[in-house]
């Protein structure tokens, strides 16, 4: 049988996340699994402290919840529709970029994204940023096309 693609993996990963499947993401992620979080200056080490980390986080860890399953995209990157945690996977070989938006308990809606590096065949590290939706300010309006900012 032959070995998931790198890409078939961090879809795996992605889709655990969305389904809070931690029994999955266990088989995924490299015993010596480390997440670096740069805004809060944190570093999860380990499969067992990544785990515990997202099954006692407060409120639970939270997706948007999909009303529907079409995949849209090329096999180099992929969206689904409408909104809903994974956005997008990029990437090839053992690095992958993973852009998705989570939902908060307090229903607040953030974009993140994260680098997923792979090592034979397990995510062996993450850097994960998650930004906070924000007003845009009045002065760049002359320079700039509105749409509607995601968790608005």
């Amino acid at each position: 049988m032959a070995e998931p693609s790198g890409r078939a993996i961090v879809e795996r990963y992605a889709r655990a996340l969305q389904d809070k499947d931690f029994d999955a993401l266990a088989l995924l992620l490299a015993d010596d699994y480390v997440d670096e979080l740069p805004q809060s200056g944190e570093r999860v080490r380990g499969r067992a402290n990544a785990l515990a980390y997202l099954r006692s986080y407060p409120g639970g860890v939270g997706t948007i919840e999909p009303t529907s399953a079409r995949l849209v995209g090329a096999e180099d990157r992929w969206v689904l529709t409408p909104m809903f945690a994974p956005l997008r996977i990029e990437g090839s070989g053992d690095v992958y970029t993973y852009v998705g938006a989570v939902r908060y308990a307090t229903g607040e809606t953030w974009q993140m994204i994260q680098i997923v590096e792979l090592r034979q065949g397990k995510i062996a590290t993450t850097t994960s940023w998650f930004a906070a939706p924000f007003e845009a300010p009045e002065w760049r309006a002359p320079y700039v096309e509105r749409f509607p900012a995601m968790g608005a």
